[in-house]
Protein backbone atom coordinates (compact mmCIF):
# COMPACT_ATOMS: atom_id res chain seq x y z
CA UNK A 1 0.00 0.00 0.00
CA UNK A 2 1.21 3.51 -0.72
CA UNK A 3 0.81 6.61 1.42
CA UNK A 4 -2.36 8.64 0.94
CA UNK A 5 -1.95 12.42 1.27
CA UNK A 6 -4.83 14.55 2.57
CA UNK A 7 -4.63 18.33 2.96
CA UNK A 8 -6.59 19.96 5.76
CA UNK A 9 -6.77 23.72 6.07
CA UNK A 10 -6.42 24.64 9.74
CA UNK A 11 -6.67 27.86 11.73
CA UNK A 12 -3.76 27.07 14.08
CA UNK A 13 -1.00 24.70 12.95
CA UNK A 14 0.38 24.13 16.46
CA UNK A 15 -3.08 23.25 17.82
CA UNK A 16 -3.62 20.87 14.90
CA UNK A 17 -0.25 19.16 15.50
CA UNK A 18 -1.09 18.68 19.18
CA UNK A 19 -4.56 17.33 18.36
CA UNK A 20 -3.46 14.78 15.77
CA UNK A 21 -0.40 13.58 17.68
CA UNK A 22 -1.99 13.44 21.15
CA UNK A 23 -5.44 12.10 20.25
CA UNK A 24 -5.03 10.16 17.02
CA UNK A 25 -1.51 8.71 17.08
CA UNK A 26 0.14 10.75 14.31
CA UNK A 27 3.86 11.56 14.24
CA UNK A 28 5.35 14.82 12.99
CA UNK A 29 7.32 14.60 9.74
CA UNK A 30 7.86 18.35 9.29
CA UNK A 31 6.89 21.47 11.21
CA UNK A 32 7.00 24.88 9.53
CA UNK A 33 4.52 26.46 11.94
CA UNK A 34 2.66 28.77 11.77
CA UNK A 35 2.30 28.10 8.02
CA UNK A 36 2.41 24.32 7.64
CA UNK A 37 3.04 20.92 9.22
CA UNK A 38 3.18 17.39 7.87
CA UNK A 39 2.04 14.51 10.12
CA UNK A 40 1.75 10.80 9.41
CA UNK A 41 -0.01 7.73 10.79
CA UNK A 42 0.58 4.43 9.03
CA UNK A 43 -0.20 5.10 5.35
CA UNK A 44 -2.00 8.42 5.90
CA UNK A 45 0.01 11.62 5.51
CA UNK A 46 -1.95 14.66 6.68
CA UNK A 47 -0.82 18.06 5.40
CA UNK A 48 -1.88 20.74 7.90
CA UNK A 49 -1.98 24.06 6.08
CA UNK A 50 -2.46 27.26 8.08
CA UNK A 51 -3.64 30.66 6.82
CA UNK A 52 -0.04 31.65 6.04
CA UNK A 53 0.58 28.58 3.83
CA UNK A 54 0.41 28.66 0.04
CA UNK A 55 -2.75 26.51 0.22
CA UNK A 56 -4.38 29.20 2.37
CA UNK A 57 -3.91 32.01 -0.14
CA UNK A 58 -7.00 33.54 -1.77
CA UNK A 59 -8.21 32.15 -5.09
CA UNK A 60 -8.18 34.40 -8.19
CA UNK A 61 -11.88 35.16 -7.59
CA UNK A 62 -11.07 36.31 -4.03
CA UNK A 63 -12.51 33.23 -2.29
CA UNK A 64 -10.48 32.47 0.85
CA UNK A 65 -9.82 28.74 1.49
CA UNK A 66 -10.72 27.65 5.02
CA UNK A 67 -11.35 24.63 7.25
CA UNK A 68 -14.59 22.79 7.79
CA UNK A 69 -17.08 21.14 5.47
CA UNK A 70 -18.13 17.50 5.56
CA UNK A 71 -15.42 15.69 3.58
CA UNK A 72 -13.46 13.76 6.18
CA UNK A 73 -10.89 11.18 7.02
CA UNK A 74 -12.22 8.00 8.60
CA UNK A 75 -10.61 5.81 11.23
CA UNK A 76 -11.87 2.24 11.52
CA UNK A 77 -12.04 1.18 15.18
CA UNK A 78 -12.83 -2.02 17.05
CA UNK A 79 -14.75 -0.38 19.92
CA UNK A 80 -16.45 2.89 19.00
CA UNK A 81 -17.93 3.39 22.48
CA UNK A 82 -14.50 3.21 24.11
CA UNK A 83 -12.99 5.61 21.56
CA UNK A 84 -15.83 8.10 22.02
CA UNK A 85 -15.44 7.94 25.79
CA UNK A 86 -11.65 8.47 25.52
CA UNK A 87 -12.00 11.46 23.19
CA UNK A 88 -14.86 13.07 25.13
CA UNK A 89 -12.78 12.81 28.32
CA UNK A 90 -10.05 14.72 26.47
CA UNK A 91 -12.50 17.49 25.56
CA UNK A 92 -13.00 16.61 21.89
CA UNK A 93 -16.12 18.21 20.35
CA UNK A 94 -18.50 15.85 18.50
CA UNK A 95 -20.87 16.87 15.68
CA UNK A 96 -23.15 13.90 16.21
CA UNK A 97 -23.99 10.98 18.42
CA UNK A 98 -23.12 7.46 17.34
CA UNK A 99 -25.30 6.53 14.36
CA UNK A 100 -25.88 2.86 13.56
CA UNK A 101 -26.75 1.49 10.14
CA UNK A 102 -26.51 -1.78 8.24
CA UNK A 103 -22.77 -1.31 7.68
CA UNK A 104 -21.87 -0.44 11.26
CA UNK A 105 -21.63 2.53 13.60
CA UNK A 106 -20.15 5.97 13.02
CA UNK A 107 -19.66 9.28 14.76
CA UNK A 108 -18.22 12.57 13.51
CA UNK A 109 -16.06 14.97 15.53
CA UNK A 110 -14.01 18.07 14.76
CA UNK A 111 -10.33 18.89 14.93
CA UNK A 112 -9.49 22.28 16.52
CA UNK A 113 -10.19 24.10 13.22
CA UNK A 114 -13.56 22.45 12.54
CA UNK A 115 -12.39 19.80 10.06
CA UNK A 116 -14.50 16.66 10.47
CA UNK A 117 -13.11 13.23 11.37
CA UNK A 118 -15.14 10.04 11.45
CA UNK A 119 -14.78 7.01 13.68
CA UNK A 120 -16.34 3.92 12.10
CA UNK A 121 -16.90 0.49 13.61
CA UNK A 122 -17.92 -2.08 10.97
CA UNK A 123 -20.99 -4.18 11.76
CA UNK A 124 -18.89 -7.34 11.91
CA UNK A 125 -16.93 -5.84 14.84
CA UNK A 126 -19.97 -4.85 16.91
CA UNK A 127 -20.67 -6.79 20.10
Amino acid sequence: MSTVNVRYLVEDVDAAIAFYTEHLGFSVLANASPAFADVIRDDLRLLLSGPKSSAGRPMPDGHQPGPGGWNRIEFVVDDIAAEVERLRAAGVRFRSDVVRGPGGAQIVFDDPSGNPIELFQPADREA
